[in-house]
């Protein structure tokens, strides 16, 4: 418990009780006499708390009676911290945009009030939270729930799946079966990481292009973290391999200003030059949605190196400018 949980929480029997005794502050804080005598003085002399030690009692209270001495007693803003208020309001997003009406209907109810009770707990309720913060989701690809809850129940429960894949780059629709080894929500989408038996490696499916998704009553063939991570997040992008190669890419000292404070990747380096461009590098595997990164930046992004990926760059730019009239 943090110090500020433990000042809500003495606040919070002071005000419920008429007295509380010494031990039982003790016992519901888990603290030391230490501990609870410096979080009381706190109270006291910062945040002018009219606490007072009742002898007759034999416990803490609050002085209902009398003057009270300098600023008006206020607790400190409770609020969450920028990773938990994004982890919260993520949650929720997800949950709330999942068909109530199907097998985890009854679960995803309680878990929506019970994050709307916990964002509920900073100084603002629920509601003014959820209409002051939104989360907005670009490219989200609709999926069919049943086959995600196969997916994860056969996750969770380490069995083997049947799917009817839908591969975009070929058009084509494989059945697969797969050992699935984790979830990963990547860029507003669900992506299945699985050992495939079809074509006995580690693959990364898109939940929303699998068409159909049967359990196996057999136990999943399970793959150590340290080689899912070698594989599927050594290198850039979703699409992941064994062979990594580095790209340079530069930008201008206008785009710079944003792209200086992006991670691209946990492993990337970079630098600023002195005439302010910035140099960025990053490992990949796969160079699709590398490529689709770069031209988005358009004029502002020069790639510098592997001279492979500088040839398919400037073959998809010619293949756009093909595309208008010249």
């Amino acid at each position: 418990m943090s110090n500020t949980q433990r000042i809500y929480q003495i606040d919070q029997m002071l005000a419920d009780r008429k007295f509380v005794p010494r031990q039982e502050l003790q016992e519901r804080l888990g603290v030391s006499w230490a501990t609870l005598k410096r979080d009381l003085n706190y109270l006291k002399d910062r945040l002018n708390a009219p606490i007072i030690f009742d002898r007759e009692l034999g416990g803490y209270r609050f002085e209902t009676e009398g003057k009270r001495v300098g600023p008006q007693y206020e607790l400190p803003g409770l609020w969450f911290s920028a990773e938990e208020i994004h982890a919260l309001l993520t949650m929720q997003h997800l949950l709330s945009n999942l068909d109530t009406g199907g097998l985890l209907g009854p679960q995803i109810k309680p878990l929506l009030a019970r994050l709307t009770g916990l964002l509920g707990t900073a100084d603002n309720p629920a509601e003014e939270v959820q209409r002051r913060i939104r989360i907005r989701t670009v490219g989200a690809r609709e999926f069919h729930l049943e086959h995600f809850q196969a997916v994860g129940s056969a996750l969770l429960r380490r069995k083997r799946l049947i799917i009817r894949y839908h591969a975009r780059g070929t058009d084509k629709t494989t059945e697969r079966e797969v050992s699935p080894q984790r979830l990963v929500h990547y860029r507003d989408n669900w992506y299945l990481d699985a050992w495939c038996h079809l074509r006995d490696g580690l693959r990364a499916f898109s939940v929303d292009a699998i068409n159909h998704a049967e359990i196996l009553d057999r136990r999943a063939k399970d793959v150590a973290e340290k080689r899912l991570d070698e594989v599927l997040g050594s290198s850039y992008g979703i699409f992941s391999g064994d062979v990594v190669s580095w790209a340079t890419l530069r930008f201008t000292a206008e785009r710079a200003r944003w792209v200086a404070s992006e991670r691209w990747h946990p492993n990337q380096e970079a630098r600023l030059l002195k005439d302010g461009t910035y140099e960025l590098k990053v490992p990949y595997s796969d160079d699709r949605e590398l490529i689709m990164d770069i031209m988005k930046y358009g004029g502002d992004c020069t790639v510098i190196s592997p001279q492979a990926l500088v040839k398919r760059v400037a073959a998809e730019l010619e293949r756009a400018r093909n595309r208008y009239p010249k």
